[in-house]
């Protein structure tokens, strides 16, 4: 079969929709035909396995989280105040398309269960995570490996406790993504 990037990327988006919605469980190939509008087959003929579509919903999650270095950086100086920009940026772009953020959260969730998933989604996470690294030091941004790292770590929760069940702290968001950044790169 031809490649055909604009099929497989409706694919995944679709799966990436059914695995937010159903969870693990309810993502199957036909459940992807379903959500994608296709005839029944469609998926399974890109993504023969169900391994090849979790691994098609992990690349096009990378896709659509990547962020745009020249939108957060523009002019700013890189100082904690451009970092925070980043960082709001981040929170903003997981909020913004919570199917991503919850399809992400699922798959974290299943490589518990299954090495392949791990295995996958974990090299996925470490190659974004050394960009992040990569980006940070090139914008001459404050902080190294371990204040990413922690960043990264409270991020995924306070991402997860948005979309989820929240906690009424009557801390207000952007409070909260400021306090982390001071409190981490103190």
């Amino acid at each position: 079969m031809p490649r055909n990037d604009h099929r497989r990327a409706a694919l995944a988006d679709a799966g990436i929709r059914v695995l937010a919605q159903e969870g693990a469980r309810g993502l199957t190939h036909r459940a992807v035909d379903r959500a994608a509008g296709l005839p029944v087959g469609t998926a399974s003929n890109y993504f023969p396995r169900r391994d090849d579509l979790v691994a098609a919903l992990v690349e096009r999650i990378g896709e659509r989280l990547t962020p745009d270095a020249e939108a957060v950086r523009g002019d700013a100086p890189a100082d904690r105040a451009l970092f925070t920009a980043y960082v709001r940026d981040v929170v903003r772009r997981l909020r913004a398309d919570p199917h991503v953020a919850l399809a992400l959260f699922e798959l974290r969730l299943e490589a518990a269960r299954r090495p392949h998933v791990a295995a996958t989604l974990g090299a996925w996470r470490q190659r974004a995570f050394e960009d992040d690294v990569v980006f940070n030091a090139e914008a001459g941004l404050p902080g190294g490996r371990t204040e990413l790292a922690l960043l990264h770590h409270a991020v995924d929760g306070l991402v997860l406790d948005q979309l989820t069940v929240p906690l009424d702290t009557g801390v207000p968001l952007e409070t909260a993504i400021e306090e982390l950044v001071d409190r981490i790169l103190r």
